[in-house]
């Protein structure tokens, strides 16, 4: 009797670990299975995620694309309209007249012994000083073009303020004296030295002066005389510039200084090609339509010269 009672307890003991035994597997398995699920759910969302990542990215590669070609049809119907426009052709050929105006040109505003192409701050601002005391306008460009092509009446004694090459002292010493005086003027950029700050216009600087009434136009990437270059080397320079500043500045780029004031046929071809509405040379003399828009002359001021020579200078004489 004891031994059957003995064998039920070791038969119900064995029953109970296999009762355990299997509870505990199927425990296992649940979990097992539904880890497994887990990670195939995550799986499925990080590949879903993927997906629909990939898939935003082409959408917006694809509207960056259209928004490009959108942009760059613009260009092309502005450089269309602009090269069908009788007016604008008239004053590219010289054809009209125009008050003949003073288009002062600058390079570095700072002293540097023996270098005639560096004017001190403090003759800049006496410079200034006395087209203010004796009722000279500052343009903008523009104004001068709307001028030159449209007839756009001017004020009695207007000039312009244009600096070449967009040296770092164009912002520190130039541009405070500029304001001093409320007058706009113009900064012809080289573009490639933007990226290199030290003795050249950074890109804030550029910007800044921009937002507040200096206007930023272009003079090439590189600064090479252009009447040497070919005549894709030329639309190169011209255009990289140009698209470069656009994009800096969000606007469009309408002038050019050509460096060195050289330029030949293929210059005066380009330019109009890529768009360019106006531009100067170094030329010596007062603007005026009859020589073109696209070979306007300036006037160098140098370190060299006294007062009393760039009052006769500015007066035309």
């Amino acid at each position: 009797m004891k031994k059957l009672k003995k064998n039920r307890i070791v038969v119900l003991l064995i029953a109970t670990i296999f009762l355990v035994g299997a509870s505990f597997f199927v425990i296992n398995k649940e979990r097992k299975d539904n880890i497994l699920k887990a990670q195939t759910n995550l799986k499925d969302q990080e590949e879903l995620k993927v997906e629909t990542d990939k898939k935003k990215q082409l959408e917006e590669e694809a509207k960056k694309e259209e928004l490009k070609n959108k942009q760059e049809q613009l260009k092309l119907e502005k450089i269309k309209a602009l090269k069908e426009d009788p007016k604008q052709q008239m004053a590219v050929k010289g054809i009209g007249k125009s008050k003949n105006i003073p288009i002062l040109m600058y390079h570095s505003i700072d002293y540097e012994k023996g270098n005639e192409l560096r004017i001190p701050k403090d003759k800049f601002r006496e410079q200034m000083k006395y087209l203010k005391d004796n009722g000279y306008t500052p343009l903008s460009l523009d104004e001068l073009y709307s001028h030159m092509v449209n007839g756009t009446s001017v004020p009695e004694k207007p000039i312009v303020i244009t600096l070449d090459d967009g040296y770092s002292d164009n912002y520190t010493n130039a541009y405070p004296v500029l304001r001093e005086f409320g007058f706009k003027a113009t900064v012809f950029v080289i573009t490639n030295t933007v990226e290199g700050g030290g003795s050249y216009l950074n890109a804030e600087q550029i910007k800044e002066m921009d937002k507040n009434g200096i206007d930023m136009e272009s003079h090439t990437v590189s600064h090479p005389r252009l009447n040497e270059l070919s005549y894709d080397k030329q639309m190169s320079e011209m255009k990289e510039s140009k698209e470069y500043l656009e994009k800096l500045l969000n606007k469009d780029i309408n002038y050019i200084a050509y460096p060195y004031g050289n330029f030949n046929e293929n210059t005066l071809k380009a330019v109009e090609e890529i768009g360019y509405k106006m531009a100067v040379s170094t030329k010596s003399g007062l603007a005026a339509k009859s020589d073109g828009i696209y070979k306007l002359h300036r006037i160098y001021i140098s370190n060299n010269y006294d007062m009393e020579k760039f009052k006769r200078l500015v007066n035309g004489k």
